[in-house]
């Protein structure tokens, strides 16, 4: 088995954090019905005020800004997996 590229760890943990974020607002959350392109508020019964809820946790555990016109980017596991490795990425390039 190859070793992960940095991105590919660092989507691991991406990966990771949603879930557990999910978990901790839905706790009963079953992820074995959730691929990773599906709409997992619509499979998880997610509300809006549940999200908003997410969207709070995810900033804060990844320390990485999400406004509302990032909200689409979170639409499937896949795409929220990638949001935070990507803003992270963009953050360490906008240096001086």
């Amino acid at each position: 088995m190859k070793p992960l590229t940095g991105a590919e760890a660092a989507r691991s943990r991406s990966a990771a954090v949603i879930k557990e974020s999910i978990t901790r607002i839905g706790p009963d959350a079953d992820f074995t019905l959730v691929r990773p392109d599906d709409r997992f508020r619509d499979v998880l019964e997610l509300d809006s005020l549940d999200f908003l809820s997410l969207v709070e946790l995810l900033s804060e555990r990844t320390g990485v800004r999400i406004d509302e016109e990032d909200y689409p980017e979170l639409t499937t596991l896949s795409d929220a997996t990638r949001f935070p490795v990507g803003r992270s990425g963009e953050a360490a390039g906008s240096g001086p």
